[in-house]
């Protein structure tokens, strides 16, 4: 995928770029237009204050978990989970799962990885009822690169298109992820959130 060759590589420019180059009319920093949505969704990730780790296997995944643990010193601590699959996962690394909002972090999936904002759409397959500020304020995510999707309305048709039977309730996308940005009357009322994004290549 692109974005990860630019990612891999900072002065890495397509093929077209090579061919083509002109000045743009906009800062040195401006998002390209009509970006790949991989490279879409990273830049307002990092934009909002998310930190992102790009991993190809599920090896990767369990080393930039345990850098993660390493970097907050969270080894032996209790984690806020309730999907059985992450904690059978990530069973190796001496936490105590649980379902306590006080614990040191949480870690959890996702819904979909939404491009044009950078957010992530969580529903209550992922929190269950509780509202955002109620979660721990380290979240780790564990999502793939096919969870991409363009808008939030893209996302919430997916849920409904998969869950015809049962469309799980209290969806919601949290996209502030930086405690020292200044609010803006877009961001009232939002819970500021330290989040991790492991993303597995799975494309």
């Amino acid at each position: 995928m692109s974005l990860f060759k630019r990612l891999l590589n900072p002065n890495y420019k397509s093929d077209k770029e090579r061919k083509n180059p002109k000045k743009s009319d906009h800062g040195k920093y401006y998002p390209e237009e009509k970006l790949p949505i991989d490279e879409k969704f990273t830049y307002n990730f990092n934009k909002n204050g998310g930190k992102f780790l790009y991993c190809e296997n599920l090896e990767e995944v369990l080393e930039s978990f345990d850098n993660i643990l390493l970097e907050n010193d969270w080894y032996e601590k209790e984690v806020f989970c309730i999907n059985d699959q992450l904690i059978d996962r990530f069973e190796g690394f001496n936490l105590t799962f649980n379902k306590k909002s006080s614990s040191a972090f949480f870690l959890s999936t996702c819904e979909s990885l939404v491009a044009n904002n950078g957010s992530i759409l969580l529903s209550s397959n992922q929190i269950k009822e509780k509202k955002l500020h109620e979660l721990p304020k380290n979240i780790i995510i564990f999502a793939t690169t096919s969870q991409f999707v363009e808008s939030i309305s893209e996302g919430l048709r997916i849920i409904k298109n998969r869950s015809k039977n049962h469309i799980p309730t209290n969806i919601t996308a949290i996209q502030d992820f930086e405690t020292e940005k200044e609010k803006d009357f877009m961001s009232y009322g939002s819970s500021t959130k330290n989040l991790y994004l492991l993303l597995l290549e799975d494309l």
